[in-house]
């Protein structure tokens, strides 16, 4: 579950960990109002106004403004709230924006110049244990000082029974090039911020920039945070953070009705039982010539009901151009399938593209008698390949 960049900062404060701060405004009179609050809270005479959106890059898409006075601030929010913000991050159409965060100015001047950096806490799937990735190129996407300087981008690995240890947050604030208190505060803020990330159970902190401000404080200016979905169970509150209108909407559809569904950019339509038979599926589609246009996993209860469900959703998205059913009957016989299938397509009356339906396991013979005596435009398949070459026939 992704969080807007306002949500994370309440969880990074909420562990100790020292943010730029900002009031959120869906309205420009409210921005005024936030503004004004800011002001009197934390004396910033400017105000930075950003988009809240599930995508980076904001600032390249005109998401993220400074403004010097309140009307300035009341224009900006003007024009950002409401607008269609298309980011690196985001597809063509871009995403709607229906809030800003008003943030207070954090570059003032002092006794030494500002500097940037980038820092994120994630899981290193190949060794199994969490990671501090972090590199002096703070403000810039990290995949250009990966390609451009990789010698820049330094790594931290956490031993899971252990935790993070004190000489590793110094090794970070070390490798950063810093000193006296700005070395005691990123010493801190590391501490912080990998306590955030282990205690709220989240997938993916990014701060792109940490702050070393003029006068040596290290602050989070941005946060992109996700939780693991898995483990909200344990985190009521942060259910509550959750923003549909920045997910795909068929998605949310899907898993209100318990299906796990993923929407791609293909031409076939998939409906399987089983994540691993899902990705097999889509393999057998791109060797036929064809794109997937979903993951779509309906789960080991493949009744009348979810293939009704599962079939709806497929049809949602106008690039279908025909869709592969491939189950496998082991919990769930192949002939009950075979049945839900042919009581969903006439639920549903006239289905106009191509059905391929492939069914291997128990019953899979009574299964296919089914399919072919149906009388539906529904053709079906045995193995693999056959299922794969009546894909590549109908395509073409």
């Amino acid at each position: 579950m992704n969080l807007h960049e306002y949500q994370g900062k309440e969880i990074l404060n909420s562990f100790g960990v020292e943010i730029q701060r900002g009031i959120v405004a869906t309205t420009p009179k409210e921005a005024v109002d936030a503004a004004k609050k800011l002001t009197e809270e934390t004396g910033t005479s400017w105000h930075v106004i950003k988009a809240q959106v599930h995508a980076g890059g904001r600032g390249k898409g005109g998401g993220v403004k400074l403004a010097k006075n309140l009307q300035e601030v009341e224009d900006i929010a003007g024009k950002i709230i409401g607008m269609d913000l298309v980011t690196p991050q985001t597809s063509a159409e871009g995403k709607r924006v229906h809030q800003v965060l008003v943030a207070e100015d954090v570059y003032y001047p002092g006794d030494s110049e500002p500097e940037e950096y980038y820092m994120s806490v994630l899981l290193n799937r190949s060794t199994g244990r969490n990671m501090i990735m972090y590199s002096t190129e703070g403000g810039m996407d990290i995949e250009t000082v990966a390609e451009e300087t990789p010698h820049l981008i330094f790594t931290e690995e956490i031993d899971p029974a252990v935790g993070l240890l004190g000489f590793q947050a110094r090794r970070v604030a070390f490798n950063l090039g810093l000193s006296g208190k700005a070395f005691k505060e990123m010493t801190k803020f590391v501490t912080a911020l990998y306590k955030a990330y282990n205690e709220s159970d989240s997938s993916l902190f990014e701060i792109n920039p940490v702050l070393k401000t003029s006068d040596d404080k290290i602050i989070a200016v941005d946060a992109k945070v996700s939780i693991d979905d898995n483990a909200l169970f344990r985190h009521k509150d942060y259910m509550e953070m959750r923003d549909k209108r920045e997910e795909n909407p068929v998605e949310v559809e899907a898993k209100e009705k318990g299906l796990n569904y993923v929407d791609l950019d293909g031409n076939v339509g998939c409906m399987v039982n089983g994540a691993g038979l899902a990705m097999a599926t889509m393999d057998l589609i791109k060797q036929a010539g064809g794109e997937p246009a979903n993951f779509l996993d309906v789960g080991g209860t493949a009744d009348a009901e979810r293939v009704e469900a599962a079939f709806k959703l497929i049809l949602k998205d106008p690039n279908v151009k025909a869709i592969l059913i491939n189950i496998f009957g082991g919990i769930v016989r192949c002939d009950r399938v075979a049945q839900g299938v042919i009581d969903a397509y006439k639920n549903m009356g006239t289905i106009n593209i191509p059905i391929i339906v492939r069914l291997q396991g128990t019953n899979a013979d009574i299964a296919k008698k089914l399919i072919d005596d149906s009388g539906l435009d529904v053709q079906s398949a045995i193995e693999f390949q056959e299922a794969a070459d009546k894909v590549k026939a109908v395509l073409s």
